[in-house]
């Protein structure tokens, strides 16, 4: 219902709804956005088709890369969502929304249980106080568990020390796809009402009468940008009421201060932004005029008021370099092709991208600092279908010293795989310097528990999809900085490289291929130190795949062979930056991906491994 509230003096009041906070959580893929996207329709906010997800990478992958903010109305009340990534290289924007909120929903798939993201988002949930409510998800699947689904989440929290009041959580079962949620999962039901009515009553109020009543307190907790607006600030109000054309406060982590004004304030209704004059104490919203406001800094009305406490944002683990392109195809097909460009891509970048770290200073190009390589590979991406042509080292993983000690950052795998491919993939992880911690049987699944260093999981994943058929599931997460685990070699093939430029011919990539795996097909273009494909020997090959059939006037029947070509392993970005070699540059255009060596007295193995904060 909406109330009024005179907390300015008589006749000055403030009309306002009741208003709840919550994010939504889970692991990768086990429907989060799916059940945002419902509640948005039941709610009447959003048509059909309308998703959460509207990144055309995000709908192409079938991923949440972007958290972002939703509201919905409800019996009088506005809840706002914040549905946020579930891979683990973008798990640094789910820490900075739990600070921001009340509540989550933990959403747990009723066939694959708690999986490691589940872990990380649950403990970061439980160490802020916050009371999680469980939505066990999709109960259609075949092989769905919910009972043992939910023991699973159960022990789980229980490991992780919840106290009594967390662990007594409560538990809705749900069908995202259809829109369907209930309470016991032998109740009838037709929409999300249950899931609903348990957030009003689970979720406690973000405003009072009290809150209205004090001075200006909110923190960004996110960023955005707009091409005229400049920087914007995904924001929650704590206290107060913050209006346009407001001067106010920002105060940083160390205690400086320095004033600034509020041009324009969005809050959220459905997916839409709407811009208002005011907000009150408990919306989050979207507010513009602060250009360089950061994330974790408190806006205040008062110069003296306390600062909100700290966020903290995740430190990249990996790092690697990026630099114009050089090949004898460079400029062919991109738009955007020097340094200067693309320094201005990444610092634009650096405006909402708070996981990446870039050091301007590094000699020969930009030392891209990031969070795993799917962090990188969709910024690359984005680079590519902007216009932007390039090329980019290996990556390494970032390593520290401390205390005379190095340190590297080290993961948690956890692997769902057929028994039958248990065996090869403990052998491949154990090369890699991952130690197995737990197995465990589940039907005719096993699910194996890996703790190694981050060198170790680069360029594994393609390696583990050939190992189990496709049948298998690899999740990680960084777990922290250790020990440095040693030297690890991880590369068995070699590179086939090309050592003439022209039209590659399918009669010498048909010799070729049975020397190893190919990366191109016939009539594609090469160069002279492009790779095309890998030798199974594991030593470097150079190969001419533009010579062609000698033809003759003379015609034999038992001599002419049909020539019969393997699908070549076409390379993506993701591909290339697994499979690459220390002496190769991944080169990237709008229209094409391509391995190359690199030019003679050029090295970026060595790359300067400090962390740029």
């Amino acid at each position: 219902m909406y109330t009024y509230l005179d907390v300015l003096g008589p006749g000055q009041g403030l009309f306002f709804m009741e208003i709840r906070n919550i994010a939504i959580i889970a692991h990768v893929d086990h429907g989060k956005t799916t059940l945002t996207d419902a509640l948005l329709r039941q709610a009447g906010v959003a048509k059909d088709g309308v998703s959460m997800d509207s990144n055309a990478l995000e709908l192409e992958r079938g991923i949440t890369i972007y958290s972002k903010n939703a509201a919905i109305p409800y019996k009088g009340t506005k809840i706002n969502i914040v549905d946020t990534p579930g891979h683990a290289d973008f798990g640094s924007e789910v820490e900075r929304v739990l600070r921001s909120i009340d509540s989550v929903l933990l959403v747990v798939d009723a066939q694959e249980g708690p999986m490691p993201q589940t872990r990380f988002v649950l403990k970061k949930s439980l160490e802020l106080g916050l009371r999680p409510i469980v939505v066990i998800n999709k109960i259609d699947k075949r092989a769905a568990d919910p009972a043992r689904c939910e023991e699973e989440v159960l022990e789980l929290f229980l490991e992780l020390g919840a106290n009594n009041e967390q662990a007594n959580f409560p538990v809705v079962y749900a069908n995202g796809r259809a829109g369907i949620a209930k309470l016991n999962i032998s109740d009838e039901s037709n929409d999300l009402s249950p899931l609903l009515d348990i957030i009003l009553s689970h979720v406690p109020s973000a405003s009072s009468r009290a809150l209205l009543a004090k001075p200006l307190r909110m923190q960004p907790f996110n960023l955005g940008y707009d091409n005229f607006l400049g920087r914007l600030a995904v924001a929650r109000i704590y206290e107060g009421i913050l209006r346009a054309g407001e001067n106010v406060f920002v105060k940083k982590r160390g205690g400086d201060v320095r004033s600034g004004k509020i041009t324009k304030i969005f809050t959220f209704s459905g997916l839409d932004k709407i811009d208002s004059a005011e907000a009150s104490a408990g919306d989050i919203i979207l507010a513009a005029g602060l250009p360089d406001i950061d994330i974790g800094e408190t806006v205040a009305a008062d110069e003296n008021a306390e600062a909100l406490p700290a966020i903290a944002v995740d430190e990249p683990t990996i790092t690697l370099s990026f630099l114009v392109n050089n090949s004898p195809f460079a400029g062919r097909e991109g738009k955007y092709v020097t340094s200067r460009q693309i320094r201005d891509y990444l610092l634009r970048e650096l405006e909402v991208n708070v996981g990446l770290r870039v050091d301007f200073a590094s000699s020969g190009g930009f030392q891209v600092f990031g969070r795993g390589e799917l962090h990188i590979a969709i910024l690359l991406e984005n680079m590519r279908r902007a216009g932007y042509e390039l090329q980019v080292s290996q990556p390494q993983t970032i390593i520290r010293e401390e205390n005379g000690q190095k340190l590297e950052p080290f993961e948690e795998a956890v692997v769902d795989a057929p028994a039958e491919y248990q065996g090869v993939v403990i052998e491949r992880l154990g090369t890699r310097a991952f130690v197995l911690k737990n197995m465990a049987h589940k039907g005719e699944t096993v699910r194996m528990h890996f703790e190694g260093p981050t060198r170790g999981i680069l360029g594994y994943r393609n390696q583990f999809v050939i190992d189990t058929k496709g049948e298998g599931i690899l999740a990680c997460r960084v777990i922290g900085f250790r020990p440095y685990a040693g030297d690890i070699k991880k590369r068995a093939v070699g590179s086939m490289v090309s050592m003439a430029r022209g039209t590659a011919m399918g009669y010498a990539l048909w010799g070729l291929q049975e020397r190893g795996k190919l990366y191109i097909g016939p009539q594609t273009e090469v160069y002279e130190g492009m790779v095309i494909g890998n030798t199974s020997k594991g030593v470097e090959m150079k190969v001419n795949p533009t010579k062609g059939k000698q033809l003759t006037n003379v015609r034999a029947s038992a001599s002419d062979e049909a020539i019969v070509l393997v699908p070549p392993f076409e390379l993506t970005i993701e591909r290339g930056l697994e499979i690459m070699a220390e002496d190769e540059y991944l080169e990237i255009t709008p229209q094409s991906v391509r391995l190359r060596k690199m030019p003679s007295g050029e090295n970026h193995t060595a790359i300067d491994k400090r962390l740029i904060l």
